[in-house]
């Protein structure tokens, strides 16, 4: 809103309703285009101006499409409380379907659209059928998220007088933009519907592929959204969409980034040659790095995304852990998901580097975080049987620093390593002893004693299992539970 326009919101006068109506009716165009702006100003700041309704439906006859957007947006507003006057729009609405201006065509196709009135939803049908079929791109782009709309309204009254097939066939549209906002309004009706509408052939997967390269980012989300539903015939057919659609990964646009990451992982289910694999693989980790320099509300989604990736593909990003440290000013939120990819890409390798990293969040302030980064070094010691021993070296380093949480945490873990690997650490029960003895705080030492007693209590239990010959560590547990 431009400084001009800020006066339309500052109006203070007593009886603005009336001087709004003979303003509204004024012989001047550009006092009643002045009344408009004043009204929406005031149903904007959310006073209630539905008294005007008539008054700003008669400014609708107008070749100004400025004011036909504004009396537009006042329609949209107060059509469902105010649906039988919404009738005297519709010949109007009509007849901007028809006028020679694509944007006025465009504009009231639209907003009949977004008008829930059943009343008015009968009117619709005639213009937008007209509208699907319009020589202006623009039209045909608007109409087909119309459909959409009208679907949400009145599924059968869509089915009903073909507007599915009318869809479809724009998806062979010579505009990229018709084809992209086709198949979001198909993609839109089949979340609503239980039966199968939007089906993907392989003459329709060659019409998307060639529709990809030439559409908007948005345009592009919904078309490769749309592809992760087709199947691929065998490997060659998978390997085909996939060259189409590698260029996307250098796209600026993070959601483009992510959702040709998701189609290329379907198809490479059915990619059988090892090499090509490889090859995805290697291509696929610098864009998934790089959003990770985007702000932080970005960084979470795509570690949400990554998480995923890893537990499917962890060759992926084997290499990269180091992008997924913690830095001091990254969101609770953030850090969170960066710890459990962390735990999800250790390995032998690199779990020298992974452990400085876990023992240095253990002193952080963070109380949740703390634990969950003493956790997870209990996680990686269970997940590497050859790194075990070490992880119990910090684990008993972080319990000589005497921290209540700290210490509570690491017995609860130090439990799970017993239960993982029986028989083998029992030698430090000793020092852990030693340890709850040098707290200083009574309430420290209570609840560390208080963890201690279970985590004693769970390894007797065990070796008395084993004793009496129950050796399965799942048939232990079911025991336990007992």
């Amino acid at each position: 809103m431009s400084g001009h326009d800020s006066k339309y919101f500052s109006t203070t006068k007593k009886g603005e309703i009336p001087e709004l109506k003979e303003e509204l009716n004024s012989q001047y165009k550009d006092k009643r285009k002045d009344a408009v702006k004043k009204v929406i100003a005031a149903m904007t700041v959310g006073k209630d101006v539905s008294s005007l309704f008539t008054d700003v439906v008669n400014c609708m006859q107008t070749e100004n499409l400025e004011l036909k957007k504004l009396v537009y947006l006042y329609l949209i507003n107060y059509a469902k409380s105010q649906p039988d006057l919404a009738i005297l729009a519709v010949n109007t609405f009509v007849k901007d379907s028809q006028d020679p201006n694509p944007l006025i065509r465009a504009l009231a196709v639209r907003t009949m659209g977004c008008i829930r009135v059943d009343k008015i939803t009968e009117y619709l049908c005639d213009p937008l059928q007209r509208c699907l079929k319009d020589d202006d791109p623009y039209v045909r782009k608007t109409a087909a998220i119309c459909v959409a709309k009208l679907y949400d309204i009145n599924a059968e009254l869509v089915e009903d007088r073909g507007f599915l097939e009318a869809l479809k066939d724009l998806i062979s549209d010579n505009n990229p933009m018709v084809v992209a906002n086709a198949v979001a309004a198909l993609a839109e009706i089949q979340d609503s519907s239980a039966r199968p509408i939007f089906e993907i052939t392989s003459h329709t997967l060659t019409k998307l592929l060639t529709a990809l390269n030439e559409c908007t980012e948005w345009g592009q989300v919904f078309i490769l959204d749309s592809l992760s539903r087709y199947k691929a015939t065998d490997a060659r057919d998978a390997e085909n969409i996939v060259e189409r659609v590698t260029p996307r990964l250098q796209h600026a646009n993070c959601a483009v980034v992510l959702s040709a990451v998701k189609i290329i992982l379907l198809q490479m289910e059915l990619i059988t040659s090892t090499d090509v694999v490889r090859n995805l693989c290697k291509k696929m980790a610098p864009p998934l790095v790089t959003l990770l320099s985007a702000e932080p509300e970005i960084q979470y989604v795509a570690l949400r995304n990554i998480n995923l990736i890893v537990q499917k593909r962890p060759t992926i990003l084997a290499h990269e852990i180091k992008v997924f440290f913690c830095k001091y000013n990254d969101p609770i939120y953030v850090k969170m998901e960066k710890l459990e990819i962390m735990i999800k890409l250790a390995s032998d390798r690199n779990i020298d580097q992974v452990l400085l990293e876990f023992k240095e969040y253990a002193t952080e302030v963070d109380v949740d975080f703390v634990r969950k980064a003493v956790r997870a070094i209990g996680r990686c010691a269970i997940k590497l049987e050859r790194a075990a021993e070490r992880c119990i070296s910090v684990l008993l380093e972080l319990i000589k620093i005497k921290v209540n949480y700290v210490v509570q945490e690491a017995i609860i873990v130090i439990k799970d390593i017993f239960r993982r690997y029986p028989n083998t650490y029992e030698s430090i029960i000793a020092t852990l002893c030693e340890s709850l003895d040098t707290l200083d705080e009574p309430e420290a030492k209570v609840l560390s004693m208080n963890g201690l007693c279970n985590f004693l209590h769970v390894l007797f239990t065990y070796m008395l299992f084993s004793y009496t010959g129950i050796n399965d560590l799942d048939n232990w547990r079911i025991c336990r539970k007992n």
